[in-house]
């Protein structure tokens, strides 16, 4: 049963009564439009529309061809058409958005958005109009960020024809059946809505060699003339659901879905499931792990839009199914929600044009959060692309499996595509440094700790270096740390990530043998209260402390030589007992920190970094009075001022505790 022929519960049909002048060939083709036979109704509507010479008869039928093309897949025809009629002043809006969702699936996304905008302004409520242009916003950056599945087109199984909605059948999962309109399926005749043959159930088996078998249909038991497809199975594979379609050229197409229990040789004759007049449609089933919920696809009043997944249930395996329900407006929308397949885990897959996605149909994952509510996934680039992906199934215990798709450079139409995940790995690669002269540093101590309570420690080597692996999904913080350095970190994480990763991290650490000067601490001229800019510097230094809990240390405040010592002691003093109190603010306990002004006595001795930065200062300079009045440029000797007002720390003791 071709996807496209249920699409015909979202269209709104043109009335051939609204056609004024209409030749014997285009009232055969509306006739083949009104009952889905799209691909019939191309060429007929084609040959004659050189006759119709009222603008606005050729834009309605513009939009008919355009819309045959958009339901049988061809979505680069579907674009030109719909283009043809909107240039020919066709009246209703949808016409734009048909455009548009014609224009993503070519991937001209950029294209899509205008004419998203366009339709959402004649139709402002409907949320398909955002939809699309989230979608088309998305698309670029999964396909930027694919995920890390790999992709294979089943060749062996595939033809030219359609091949389409795999499921297993065996728990080996050696045995896999699948929709096929192929050239060995029952019946001689051409669908009218596909130009394929109607579709059967096929099996396929895979041998030793890992090699398929060439596939066959099941019996006649199953297949008819008529459309069958998508397959599901029961966990002890002995009871088989699929979709039985009854479709002419003049009939309303009505699906409805079949049970078979398996004899000792052969399925046995298929019972319906009896949920819906036989002109509606109901298709797509999947049967649960313990067979007491059975997903279905349906058009049947009560949904939200076009086709809907709704569910039956009952208590047991043996007991009758309930009335049908609505999965609601977490799974469904105003689009069509089609394909569904329920996993062993509870996780629902399923196929929608109305959730945001790269193309047409695209294939979601949907979980159960801790309310109750399903939250609904896109499962991105490569198993989706701007063309229709639908139709999936998983192995029980492993991230694998099949699924269907129409992307380009495929056997056929629709084809079968094998999915796989390869496990991730993850790791990170790091150096301890010194933090003041970015020399390596070894016989540090790595601690990771994970956020699932996983710690492991390791030693950095002579050049500083260190490794761990990491889990999927996991945020981790590296400490470095060794005696007579401050403890350090870096924060890393594979949460989220689809691919394998390797990180790099340099985590410096620096010596407490020497004062550790503390930039960017700021007080207004002559004042000792901290400037708001001081915070981000002092938060840092909170995060030292909180890091490094067994320290206590001397906050010390320098002035520059302007101005008398005893006013300088004062301030400076002061000065530092603001940066304390700050600290304490910030839930540093008080009995580790020391206030402590210096005035102008302990000028500034210049290193290598501070060299570094100002050529003018040798290694080793005081930078005391005497220097600075050897300075001939005033702003020399200000920057030199500037250097010796600072705020510092230096580490008093390192066995401090709370315990008493």
């Amino acid at each position: 049963m071709k996807k496209y022929i249920i699409l015909l519960a979202g269209i709104t049909f043109i009335a051939a009564s609204a056609v004024k002048a209409q030749t014997s060939r285009l009232q055969r083709a509306d006739a083949l439009f009104k009952a889905g036979a799209y691909f019939d109704a191309i060429e007929l509507y084609k040959d004659d529309l050189e006759k119709i010479k009222d603008r606005k008869d050729l834009a309605n039928y513009l939009y008919k061809i355009a819309t045959c093309y958009r339901l049988t897949g061809n979505a680069r025809q579907g674009e030109i058409w719909y283009q043809k009629a909107i240039m020919r002043d066709y009246p209703d809006p949808k016409v734009y958005f048909y455009y548009a969702e014609m224009l993503k699936m070519g991937e001209k996304y950029d294209e899509a958005i205008e004419q998203y905008k366009k339709y959402k302004v004649l139709v402002p409520n409907d949320p398909l109009a955002d939809t699309g242009i989230q979608s088309c916003e998305l698309s670029k950056q999964w396909k930027e960020t694919p995920s890390g599945y790999e992709i294979t087109n089943m060749r062996a199984l595939n033809t030219k024809y359609s091949d389409f909605s795999p499921a297993y059948a065996s728990s080996d999962y050696n045995l896999l059946f699948f929709t096929s309109s192929r050239d060995d399926a029952t019946g001689n005749k051409k669908s009218a809505v596909t130009g394929e043959a109607f579709t059967d159930i096929f099996i396929t088996e895979l041998d030793a060699k890992g090699i398929w078998s060439k596939p066959k249909p099941l019996g006649e038991v199953i297949n008819t003339p008529y459309d069958e497809g998508t397959p599901s199975l029961s966990s002890d594979y002995n009871t088989l659901y699929f979709t039985r379609c009854k479709v002419s050229k003049r009939d309303k197409l009505g699906c409805q879905i079949f049970k078979s229990k398996r004899g000792d040789d052969d399925w046995m004759s298929p019972d319906e499931i009896k949920i819906a007049a036989d002109s509606m449609i109901v298709a797509h089933p999947s049967i649960d792990a313990d067979g007491t919920t059975l997903y279905f696809v349906s058009n049947i009043p009560g949904g939200m839009g076009g086709l809907d997944i709704w569910k039956l249930t009952r208590s047991s395996s043996n007991d009758d199914w309930g009335e049908p329900i609505n999965l609601g407006p977490e799974i469904n929308t105003p689009g069509n929600e089609m394909f569904p397949y329920i996993h062993p885990d509870g996780t629902l897959y399923f196929s929608s044009d109305g959730h945001p996605g790269m193309g047409g149909l695209d294939i979601f994952k949907a979980t159960k959060d801790e309310n109750d509510k399903w939250v609904v996934e896109n499962m991105r680039y490569p198993i989706n692309t701007p063309s229709d992906d639908f139709g999936i199934v998983f192995e029980k215990d492993r991230e694998a499996g099949f699924f269907s798709s129409r992307r380009p450079k495929g056997r056929g139409a629709d084809d079968l595509y094998m999915f796989y995940l390869p496990p991730l790995n993850f790791n990170i690669t790091g150096k301890v440094t010194d933090g003041k002269t970015n020399q390596p540093i070894d016989q540090a101590t790595v601690k990771l700790v994970a956020s699932d309570g996983t710690i492991l420690t390791s030693q950095s080597l002579n050049d500083g270096t260190f490794k761990f692996m990491l889990k999927p999904n996991t945020d981790y913080i590296v400490i470095a740390s060794k005696k007579g350095y401050l403890n350090n970190k870096a924060k890393e994480t594979t949460r989220g990530l689809s691919q394998s990763k390797d990180f790099d991290v340099s985590i410096p650490i620096t010596s407490t043998a020497k004062p550790i000067e503390i930039p960017n601490i700021f007080y207004d001229y002559n004042k000792w209260e901290l400037r708001p800019e001081s915070r981000e510097a002092l938060n840092k230094l909170v995060e030292i402390l909180n890091d490094n809990p067994t320290i206590t240390i001397e906050l010390a405040s320098h002035t520059d030589s302007r101005g008398s010592q005893e006013y300088n002691y004062d301030l400076s003093q002061k000065r530092a007992q603001a940066v304390v109190n700050y600290l304490i603010e910030n839930g540093i306990a008080p009995e580790r920190l020391k206030a402590k002004g210096y005035a102008q006595t302990q000028p500034k001795v210049v290193d290598a970094a501070l060299a570094a930065n100002y050529p003018f200062l040798p290694v080793g300079q005081v930078l005391d009075q005497k220097f600075i009045d050897s300075l001939t440029s005033d702003e020399q000797k200000e920057t030199v001022y500037q250097i010796n007002r600072r705020t510092e720390f230096r580490v008093l003791r390192d066995d401090f505790s709370t315990k008493k």
